[in-house]
């Protein structure tokens, strides 16, 4: 502080300030040193702060800076805006602090108004102090700084001597051409000349030129770079110089949607990377421009609708079931701005939602005030891909702070836009895991089939890949794997990437809820078009060349671009303009628009009644339109995954797996799939796993009964297993070869952590089954085992031998006999130690007795569409979460699956009166009751159930529990 004082003008602190707590605490003397300690340093721009809320330190400060003659400034507690805002800011405290209102004890400002008080009311609150108000004008006058916006920071690549930043591009992009274009058509010749004048004349060679070198730089170095992401895949300039890897000439795709020279602003380039190696990029550019110039960007967590919703009721002491039931009736909707506030609306165009803030006062009371809460900032935390690359030293524009989750990272503390305001070059770096799953695929074939494969030259037209994606069998498949995109695709029967296109463009929320009159959304039309259920028809024949790849259905917003430039003399930048105009849904922009495409397409000769019918077809457009260069960005590297699905199936799952780790529900999905697919699953074995998932291509399994390899569980996939010890066990199986038996693998493994709790979940998971030792034997001589292990490890360390023999004493164990563990025991095990059944599964006996009493799957029941008709299932519990109605009435939210998928159970009272005991975690129950859709979601709420019973496998007097522990 002493050497950086330079600048600084520095306040004595509030109430709680160092030397005010001191004088409240009496400690005069020391409060006073440390006054003089400031005052040394900062001199005249030091001052003490007196506040209207601390009346009794006024005299003690007023005192304070006679003597030592530092002067008073007048500041107030402000915690909030307007006076009005005391009792939310009241409440948001309390969720801050999880504590209820009705807390007395809790922390509060309560006591005081801490609201933002005009000058009249300082001046008025101070006025025995007039020389602390005019303190806060001197203070003002010392500050000046000026925000200069609109200016344009780029930070200087650094090329060549002699040349300039767009002689160094022009030449790059000479030189990388032939590798895109190797024979360049006219057509390529002129966009790359036309797109190159518009980067020379915005000034933005030095854009390209680091965003291409960092983007090859990690392509260079094995992370996987996505085909590309927005608008940016519109450029052949971006494609040339492979910071994209998709050629707009083929798809169509426009420049102007991502560089207008109409609206000259930074371009704004988002790439995808492998998630897990995104750091090792930030760290590049840190390394490249300098740790004081690069940093990542700041960004402010808000309370959405329904967060808000349930955060007040906590805070108002109402019942959980309540909040949520409320919550739940808020329409969800992805991808929008959370900091925008739409309860007010929903409060409108919800019924149900409407109702209960008509009716119930605590409704109301909580609605009113989640709406307050609703856009709140709530916490400060790192975006997750912005990053800021600046010319001089960041702290030159703005001020940086650390991150709240990791005091090492510094970040910004403007947010993105305030950077973009200031003209410092913005990144997206973005990690997606699919990216992530790609490249270890990709590695996988290298290390176990030698094989290698370039991603990016993979055929776009694979016959295996089609006929994949045509049979909907698409779990781990990226964009493709929802319930909701599957039935969409299964319609389409996809044929190549322009249907995946459209898939991508059309599966959103604002498109799907966007209805024809005859109920239909756009997706339903596409399908019917493409199948021939609807004549493709055009309002214009000139419509047709722009609209004839998605059969008459305008879907992107290249596309209406298009329509612009041919039928109504716009050029393309102005078209662009056009686009931003209907996005914004101004009525005026949209009428001074509207009037000047009608007039240019008059002049073109279209008749005016035609004219306006393809002007109708504009404003809506807005709710589902979307950006062609994205949806072609996303829908390739679903290709991709698909690809590699369809023709590498083990490694491909294999990386799936490893990628879901940390997702049990996730894990069983695609476990799932494997067997489907005939990918066999093999549970962990000392002798042959390694920490994650590996492929096991010549498995015994994959030249048998059709299956085409198999999936070795992880070591480290065990729960009680740590990376420490797993890490020896691959490291010494490694150096000395397979373990020969349990003595020989005790004996071999000298880390402490190989201890009674990760021996017992070893052998309850099968890892050490290969060994010869029946789980339930190893557990009951587990401590002879343990025992034997220390008497080796005595004498490796007494280096005791037998002088009469060339090797060390072998060691045996002596094993006291004990009964194999049944079955049902050794799948209880897996479940409690895997996370899910791995070698068989306990509801495979139960089939035969669904079949007979015609118990549908879960998998029927999730394709349920009539809410009102009763469906009957069955399956194990998996999951159970009690919970009290608003009324305070038992309910149980149960969890249940089967050998097809999983659902979630509604249970109310009188369900969960006839019989308790059967919602418990383990059992096998059928049950009656209707499907209930919501948020995309199927439940089902029950209306009976009970046990389900195999006589062949149990006593019918004995409930069957997999959960039991103790079943021997």
């Amino acid at each position: 502080m002493e050497a950086h004082h330079e600048g600084l003008i520095v306040l004595s602190g509030c109430f709680s300030g160092e030397v005010s707590k001191m004088l409240r605490e009496n400690r005069d003397r020391e409060a006073e040193e440390a006054a003089k300690y400031y005052h040394s340093i900062f001199g005249d721009d030091y001052y003490l702060e007196v506040q209207p809320e601390s009346p009794d330190l006024h005299a003690k400060l007023i005192a304070l800076s006679k003597k030592l003659g530092i002067p008073l400034v007048a500041t107030q507690d402000s915690h909030y805006l307007l006076k009005e805002d005391a009792a939310v800011h009241d409440v948001l405290l309390a969720i801050q602090t999880n504590n209820r209102l009705d807390d007395e004890d809790r922390f509060s400002f309560k006591k005081h108004d801490a609201s933002f008080r005009s000058a009249e009311e300082m001046s008025e609150a101070m006025k025995h102090m007039p020389e602390a108000i005019e303190s806060t004008v001197k203070i003002a006058e010392k500050c000046n700084f000026e925000f200069e916006l609109g200016k344009i920071l780029i930070p200087q690549y650094g090329v060549p001597d002699g040349k300039t930043a767009n002689a160094y591009l022009k030449e790059i992009l000479e030189t990388k051409l032939p590798e895109r274009y190797p024979n360049p058509s006219a057509e390529v010749r002129e966009r790359f000349e036309y797109e190159f004048s518009v980067i020379e004349k915005t000034g933005f060679a030095d854009y390209f030129l680091i965003v291409q070198d960092f983007v090859n730089w990690a392509r260079n170095r094995g992370i996987v770079v996505g085909p590309g992401r927005g608008s940016a895949a519109g450029s052949i300039i971006s494609y040339i110089l492979k910071i994209t890897d998709v050629d707009p000439i083929h798809y169509n795709l426009l420049f102007e949607r991502f560089l207008n020279p109409m609206r000259i602003s930074m371009p704004d380039i988002d790439i995808d990377f492998a998630d897990l190696r995104r750091d090792e990029v930030l760290g590049y550019l840190k390394d490249k421009y300098g740790s004081d110039r690069v940093a990542q960007i700041i960004t402010f967590g808000t309370m959405a609708a329904r967060a808000s919703v349930r955060d007040a009721g906590r805070a108002l002491g109402l019942p959980y079931a309540f909040c949520d039931r409320l919550a739940k009736l808020i329409p969800l909707e992805p991808n929008t701005d959370k900091s925008e506030t739409k309860l007010d609306k929903y409060l409108e165009s919800v019924p149900e939602l409407k109702a209960e803030y008509a009716s119930n006062p605590d409704s109301k009371k909580l609605l009113d005030t989640a709406m307050k809460l609703e856009g709140v900032a709530r916490h400060a935390s790192v975006h997750a891909c912005g990053t800021v690359v600046s010319r001089e030293p960041l702290t030159n524009y703005m001020a940086l702070q650390r991150s709240p989750q990791d005091e090492n990272a510094v970040i910004t503390q403007f947010e993105m836009h305030s950077v973009e305001d200031l003209g410092l070059l913005k990144i997206d770096l973005l990690g997606l895991k699919t990216l992530t799953i790609i490249e270890e695929t990709i590695r996988l074939l290298r290390e176990t089939r030698n094989i290698e494969i370039e991603i990016s030259k993979i055929p776009l037209d694979d016959k295996k890949t089609f006929e994949l994606l045509q049979r909907v069998e698409t779990i781990g498949v990226f964009q493709y794997e929802s319930t909701g995109m599957r039935r969409y695709m299964k319609g389409i029967k996809p044929t190549d990437i322009e249907d995946l296109t459209v898939l991508v463009a059309l599966y959103r929320p604002g498109t799907l809820d966007y209805r024809l009159p005859d109920g239909r959304n756009m997706v339903d039309v596409y399908i019917d078009r493409k199948n021939g259920a609807e004549k493709v028809s055009y309002v214009h024949p000139g419509m047709e060349p722009i609209l004839k790849t998605t059969y008459g259905i305008a879907v992107y917003q290249e596309q209406m671009m298009q329509i612009a430039r041919d039928l109504g003399g716009y050029t393309l930048p102005e078209a662009d303009t056009l686009r931003k105009a209907i996005g914004k849904k101004i009525k005026s922009l949209l009428d001074e628009q509207g009037e000047k495409l009608t007039k240019g397409m008059i002049i073109n000769g279209i008749d005016e009644r035609i004219a306006r019918k393809i002007w109708e077809l504009f404003p809506p457009f807005a709710r589902y339109g979307f950006n062609k260069s994205h949806s072609v960005c996303y829908a390739l590297i679903g290709y991709q995954t698909a690809y590699l699905k369809a023709n590498y199936p083990v490694e491909f799952m294999a990386a799936v797996l490893n990628n879901a780790s940390d997702d049990i529900e996730r894990i069983a999905l695609v476990v799932n799939e494997c067997k489907r697919m005939g990918v066999e699953v093999l549970p962990p074995d000392i002798n042959k796993s390694s920490s994650a998932f590996v492929p096991e291509v010549d498995a015994d399994s994959a030249t048998k009964k059709g299956k085409v390899g198999g999936i070795r569980f992880g070591i480290s996939a065990i729960k009680n297993i740590g990376e420490n010890i797993t890490r020896m066990i691959v490291e010494e199986r490694l150096r000395g070869g397979p373990y020969q038996g349990l003595e020989d693998f005790v004996t071999r493994i000298s880390h402490r952590d190989l201890n009674k709790k990760s021996m017992e979940a070893l052998i309850k998971g099968g890892a050490i089954d290969s060994l010869g030792v029946e789980r339930m034997s190893a557990l009951e001589n587990l401590d002879e085992i343990l025992r034997i292990k220390s008497v080796d490890k005595t004498r490796a360390n007494e280096n005791q031998i037998n002088l009469f023999a060339s090797e060390p004493v072998a060691v045996k164990i002596k094993f006291k006999p004990v009964p194999p563990a049944p079955k049902m025991q050794r799948l209880a095990w897996e479940k409690e130690l895997l996370g899910l059944y791995v070698t068989d599964h306990p509801l495979k006996d139960y089939s035969p007795v669904a079949k007979n009493k015609k118990l549908s799957s879960i998998a029927e029941v999730l394709k349920a569409t009539d809410e009102r008709k009763t469906i009957k299932t069955y399956g194990l519990i998996n999951r159970i979460q009690p919970i009290q109605t608003k009324n305070g009435d038992p309910m149980v939210f149960a969890k249940i699956e089967d050998l097809s998928d999983n659902i979630e159970v509604l249970v109310f009272k009188d369900v969960l009166s006839k019989d308790r005991e059967i919602w418990t975690e383990g059992n096998v129950i059928e049950i009656s009751g209707r499907p209930s859709k919501r948020d995309g979601e199927v439940k089902i709420i029950c209306n009976e159930a009970k046990m389900l019973r195999n006589d062949k496998l149990q006593n019918p007097n004995v409930k069957p529990n997999l959960n039991d522990s103790n079943i021997k």
